[in-house]
């Protein structure tokens, strides 16, 4: 089973990107974020036309997530992470399928530093620990994907010198994702390859992903269960290079049958 999560950049915006990458690579279960599409918009059909079912919890112009099947039918189990009832942000769904719960998360920014969007960003994440905390002990293979706006490491970051200001590399941040791993979670790409340079996001500008000037920031997290059947993980870095593409390039994870 392949498994994979991409930040679309905007899921109707770069729909041709979106199908052409599905088209050609050919996931089982892809979790999408950053839709930046209203519920009633989102791109149903053309996926339907490929084999994917979808459910997905969208927003107007921001946020959004999404997880793909064609697997297998998607039975939704959370839409939200819970913690406050008044957080309005989309961007947390929940699902499973084929024998495999899966998590689609968009982890909040948090840039500027300090400020209400980092104090968001950390409570977002504590939430978030509080939950999955739940679900590392399960007696199934859990995956939780999607993009985390984290460089865990310096490994992680082209000249991490330069983000020492930038919640994505904040020290409360990197600590927040630490505590995930303690409870029980695998990094399927550093556990795969732990010494590789690896990037999943790089900006517009100044050539970056031509001088693979990039950050790991899209992350698949794999409970015990799930861990023991890894069988490959990696970056489809091709798509970053189209037209009118996303930053982001999806990352994937190839799980052995049960």
């Amino acid at each position: 089973m392949r498994i994979a999560t991409y930040n679309v950049n905007g899921a109707n915006a770069r729909l041709p990107v979106l199908t052409r990458w599905l088209d050609t690579s050919r996931p089982d279960i892809v979790c999408l974020q950053e839709l930046k599409t209203p519920d009633d918009r989102f791109p149903a059909a053309p996926l339907g036309e490929l084999g994917y079912e979808a459910v997905w919890h969208g927003q107007k112009s921001w946020n959004g997530v999404a997880i793909l099947s064609r697997a297998g039918t998607i039975h939704e189990t959370r839409r939200g992470l819970p913690g406050d009832p008044d957080d309005s942000h989309s961007r947390y769904i929940e699902a499973a399928v084929g024998g495999v719960l899966i998590a689609c998360l968009y982890l909040p920014n948090g840039n500027p530093r300090p400020g209400p969007k980092f104090d968001y960003k950390l409570r977002w994440f504590a939430r978030l620990q509080d939950h999955l905390a739940t679900l590392a002990a399960l007696d199934a293979p859990v995956v939780i994907a999607g993009d985390y706006n984290v460089m865990p490491t310096e490994r992680d970051v082209y000249k991490p010198e330069r983000w020492l200001d930038d919640a994505l590399f904040a020290p409360e941040v990197r600590d927040a994702y630490s505590r995930l791993l303690d409870q029980g979670w695998t990094d399927a790409i550093r556990h795969l390859h732990p010494d590789k340079t690896i990037y999943t996001f790089w900006k517009y500008w100044r050539g970056a992903f031509e001088r693979n000037a990039g950050l790991r920031i899209d992350h698949i997290l794999l409970n015990r269960v799930a861990a023991k059947r890894l069988k490959a993980a990696g970056v489809d870095r091709e798509p970053r290079g189209w037209e009118k593409t996303s930053d982001h390039a999806p990352v994937w994870i190839e799980l052995a049958g049960a």
